[in-house]
């Protein structure tokens, strides 16, 4: 039998991110082959992942990757079982190439890439989901990780001249946006995008707390509560937290679009929170 030599093991490792104690029975089983080693480490890795598939994966990160040109987006929460997990440097890594990998190809196979991270952590992982951003016109789509990673954003902002996206005046105004969706959650970017019924259940519910009062009075209530209410679900009509809610966010975007000489436009955002 070939001698394993602490080298050999160290060598394997550094090739798997597999354990010592796996890299060793690896070794010995492939007879110091290292090649052949691998693919029994890349197996056994899958035959990990399928005894800790039902595992529950409470914890995890948000990662995002923009490609080059700022055209195409992609946010992704991945999760595993524990906190300790989640904070690791190679995990994240890992998490950072699969939002990577899906913005280069959205119909790419991860499960190998998967299968082989539960062998090397020891834990369930689940690419619980994604979203993919691609530019249609002028604009460019950015995001926003917040500290820890457990919530991150991807937006896509619009110009009407090619030049805009290219100036930091719009790449400014773009990360003000990101932080604003991080820091106060809307539901979307503009009354128009709001479903419908949950409009109406609110109306109705605010009606209901003013039953009683006459009926002018009342209508002047509901249509208060609901703008209330459209200041904290729509994006366009929150304060702006960057200046103290003095302006609204549609009022930033429309000073910044006179400043550029262009019309700016916020299309669409996602925001994830791990375990949302």
């Amino acid at each position: 039998m070939a001698e394993i030599t602490a080298a050999a093991v160290g060598k394997l490792r550094e090739m798997t991110g597999a354990g010592l104690m796996d890299c060793k029975k690896a070794l010995t089983e492939a007879q110091g082959n290292l090649d052949l080693a691998v693919d029994i480490i890349r197996k056994k890795g899958g035959q990990i992942a399928g005894k800790k598939a039902s595992r529950d994966t409470n914890e995890g990160v948000i990662a995002q990757h923009i490609m080059a040109g700022s055209k195409v987006g992609v946010l992704v929460e991945v999760n595993c079982e524990t906190d300790f997990v989640g904070k690791n440097e190679a995990f994240r890594a890992f998490c950072d190439e699969v939002a990577k990998q899906l913005a280069e190809n959205p119909s790419v196979d991860l499960e190998p890439l998967r299968t082989a991270q539960v062998g090397k952590v020891g834990e369930n992982i689940k690419i619980s989901r994604h979203h993919r951003m691609e530019v249609q016109g002028n604009g460019l789509v950015a995001a926003y990780i917040h500290t820890g990673a457990k919530v991150g954003v991807l937006v896509e902002v619009g110009a009407g001249k090619e030049g805009t996206s290219g100036t930091e005046e719009f790449k400014q105004l773009v990360r003000d946006i990101t932080l604003q969706i991080a820091a106060a959650s809307p539901s979307a970017v503009s009354r128009d995008q709001l479903d419908q019924a949950v409009v109406a259940k609110e109306k109705e519910i605010a009606a209901e707390q003013v039953k009683g009062k006459p009926a002018n009075a009342i209508a002047k209530i509901v249509e208060g509560k609901l703008e209330k209410f459209y200041q904290t679900m729509c994006l366009v009509d929150q304060g702006f937290v960057k200046r103290n809610s003095e302006i609204t966010i549609k009022e930033h975007v429309a000073a910044v679009g006179k400043q550029l000489g262009d019309e700016i436009v916020i299309r669409r955002f996602v925001r994830f929170q791990v375990g949302a």
